[in-house]
């Protein structure tokens, strides 16, 4: 890193340290439950959710393409999908850039050079400079001290929304005194555990007590009073009285700080806060409307940043007029059992309803395969109404 870095200009002038004393990086504030659950949340959805290169004329998927096996079942050589895409998405997240080595070979059938695998880097080792055509160069400095530089062509570059059009956010230096008050609090009920500070009242003497009533008192008062075996036993004291000290404000405070630093979290994130597990009305009837929320407004951006930068990527200007990358959302999507079942019941015709969808397009959609449509002999065809009305009579 050199001295002109704008990384080193930021750590120099603001440093990691928030108001609370605590100094927030990556691995401090991941430690913090409520932002691992968000990030985990979203990369793991991510990681997840099938990724097919379509056709964009017939919507079918390319398997033919060589880049299809790669983003949809091994991107490496120690990784699978899920693997790959968690890790390059929780990057992204928490370091601003996901980056990728892009590995081509010559292809035997067709000896034009094709992707066949892409290998992640270290976001932390990687500078990204424009150059005076307005090409991006990346600069990555691997464990062994070398240096190394990468056309724009080479890697593959993820980012969320960006100020400068080159790096995005980083949730961790979003929510850094967010994340800090939290870790203050969190720090500060330890400590209460710790020390045992459970105190809701005192003992207070007449009189000034010598060493040996002082000891006498502290061990039968231990020996009968303390415990869960003795919980809820009536002390009798002598020559000193038991006074009860309520909980105080504090407390009280402290509970709604927590829930506070929660909820600013979930502000960043975009994860709602039932999904952090603290809102447990929220469970029910309206976990179908949470699920849609999180989809819409925590994934859909990043499922479009995705698929576009597999387009700037991975795929050649011919190649983008033909194919693109899709996630599939569908199974976050889907109700009950019996909603799906209503569902497609209309999609394929019941009910007096237009038909908009095909007996396989159903199958496709609930991940299963394809087969024989069964003879309807009301129909008299196969498959259901729905068939009949994705498939148009010609008119005379």
């Amino acid at each position: 890193m050199s001295l002109t870095d704008p990384r080193l200009i930021d750590l120099l002038r603001d440093g990691l340290m928030t108001a609370t004393g605590f100094t927030v990086n990556v691995e401090t504030a991941l430690r913090n439950p409520a932002m691992f659950r968000a990030v985990s949340l979203i990369s793991n959805s991510i990681g997840m959710l099938p990724l097919h290169l379509k056709n964009q004329e017939t919507k079918e998927k390319a398997t033919d393409h060589p880049l299809f096996k790669v983003l949809h079942r091994k991107p490496n050589g120690f990784q699978s999908a899920f693997d790959f895409r968690a890790m390059m998405q929780l990057r992204a997240l928490v370091h601003k850039n996901a980056f990728a080595l892009i590995v081509r070979s010559t292809s035997l059938r067709t000896g034009k050079r094709v992707i066949t695998g892409l290998m992640p880097l270290d976001p932390r080792r990687m500078q990204i400079k424009i150059l005076a055509d307005w090409t991006l160069e990346y600069t990555y400095e691997p464990l062994d001290g070398r240096s190394v530089r990468y056309k724009a062509s080479d890697v593959f570059h993820l980012r969320g929304v960006s100020l400068d059009g080159i790096n995005g956010f980083s949730l961790v230096e979003q929510a850094r005194e967010a994340i800090g008050l939290a870790l203050s609090a969190e720090l500060a009920a330890g400590r209460i555990f710790k020390n045992g500070s459970f105190i809701d009242g005192v003992i207070e003497a007449d009189d000034e007590m010598g060493e040996e009533a002082y000891r006498r008192l502290k061990e039968s008062w231990s020996d009968r009073h303390s415990g869960a075996d003795n919980a809820g036993s009536t002390p009798i004291l002598e020559k000193a009285q038991y006074k009860v000290v309520g909980s105080t404000a504090r407390d009280a405070q402290m509970s709604e700080l927590r829930k506070l630093q929660v909820e600013e979290i979930a502000r960043v994130s975009g994860v709602p806060r039932p999904l952090l597990m603290v809102d447990e009305t929220s469970w029910g009837s309206g976990i179908e409307a949470l699920g849609q929320f999180f989809v819409a407004y925590a994934l859909g951006p990043w499922f479009e940043a995705w698929e576009q930068s597999i387009a700037r990527c991975l795929l050649d200007d011919e190649e983008a007029e033909i194919y693109e990358a899709k996630f599939n959302p569908g199974a976050l999507l889907r109700g009950s059992l019996k909603d799906q079942a209503d569902y497609f019941a209309k999609a394929m015709g019941a009910g007096g309803h237009q038909g908009w969808m095909h007996y396989d397009e159903v199958r496709d959609v609930m991940d299963l395969p394809e087969r024989e449509a069964p003879v309807n002999p009301m129909m008299g065809h196969k498959g259901g109404p729905g068939l009949e009305a994705s498939e148009p009579k010609q008119t005379p």
